[in-house]
C-alpha cells in the first residue's frame, strides 16, 4: 500500500511536469491549440487546409512533437488509473479485514 501511494505521487508529479511542457509548447506558436488534452490535426480535415511539411517545417515539427508529448500524458493518465484501482482494492481489503 505504501508503494502504490508512492507510485501515485510520482505519477502525479510526472503528469504535472508533462502538462507544463504542453503549456510551454502551446505558448511558443499562436497557431497551436491552447487545449492540453487535444491533438492538433496532421491529416486533412474537410473544410480546413492543413499545413504540410513543405509549407512550414518548423511549425509542423513543433506540432508533431507536442502531439507526442500529449501521447505520453495519456499514457501517464492510464497508468495512474491502473495504479489507483490497485490502491483502492488494497484499501478495501484493509478496511474489510
Amino acid at each position: 500500500m505504501i508503494s502504490t501511494t508512492l507510485t501515485l505521487i510520482i505519477l502525479y508529479l510526472i503528469f504535472r511536469y508533462i502538462v507544463s511542457w504542453i503549456e510551454y509548447y502551446n505558448s511558443i506558436d499562436d497557431r497551436l491549440q491552447k487545449s492540453v488534452w487535444r491533438y492538433s490535426y496532421d491529416y486533412p480535415v474537410v473544410g480546413k487546409r492543413d499545413i504540410s511539411d513543405l509549407d512550414d517545417i518548423n511549425f509542423v515539427r513543433l506540432r508533431r512533437f507536442r502531439n507526442l508529448i500529449i501521447t505520453l500524458m495519456y499514457l501517464v493518465v492510464f497508468t495512474f488509473f491502473v495504479v489507483l484501482m490497485s490502491f483502492t482494492s488494497h484499501l478495501l481489503l484493509l478496511i474489510l479485514n
